[in-house]
């Protein structure tokens, strides 16, 4: 079994040398290995499927530019995810922060009280919740996800998205508490994920 695993990182180093070089066929196996994980982040940080489309392959072009950086092959799985999500959380910055981190949902009262958010979230029925967790205004929305999805700490958030720190946690509670509201009206009790 260790066999395969090696040639697995064999490979996997084969073709990000290869794309270093621009060899556009590894260009394509790259690209092609990538897409759906990709996409699937831009997704979720995204308002529309064209516009995560669109932050997909601009972050692709600057995944490809930015390859030659790229010393230790066998990490370029989570080097591709963080390229990926930051350049999500810049296209969000440049293009879609017209509008306020706070939104009308800033009143919404606590009225679920799960000391372990993130199992409550990851015992959930996965399209569910991300749908529920794009229905969400923008600065909760991207706060969720580098949060729970993506497990980025507070002071990451915050420098990612220019914001204090406990605008983050502020955020992250109000999200989640309008995400358990939203999953209410879906018919998603709380009993029911704990």
């Amino acid at each position: 079994m260790a066999f395969f695993r090696s040639k697995l990182k064999t490979d996997l180093t084969e073709l990000v040398r290869a794309c270093q070089r621009q060899d556009s066929r590894a260009q394509v196996v790259f690209y092609d290995r990538y897409k759906g994980k990709l996409l699937g982040i831009c997704v979720r940080y995204a308002k529309t499927v064209a516009e995560a489309e669109d932050i997909f392959q601009e972050g692709i072009m600057k995944i490809f530019s930015k390859i030659g950086e790229i010393s230790n092959p066998e990490s370029i799985d989570s080097w591709v995810k963080t390229i990926m999500i930051r350049h999500a959380i810049d296209y969000y910055n440049q293009v879609t922060r017209k509008e306020n981190l706070s939104s009308s949902y800033e009143n919404v009262e606590m009225e679920w009280q799960v000391d372990d958010h993130s199992a409550v979230l990851h015992r959930m029925d996965v399209e569910i919740l991300l749908e529920t967790i794009n229905e969400l205004p923008d600065g909760y929305r991207i706060v969720v996800n580098l949060y729970f999805i993506d497990g980025y700490k507070h002071f990451e958030i915050a420098r990612m998205l220019g914001i204090m720190e406990a605008t983050s946690r502020s955020q992250l509670a109000r999200g989640r508490n309008l995400l358990f509201k939203l999953l209410e009206q879906k018919g998603i009790k709380q009993h029911e994920i704990l």
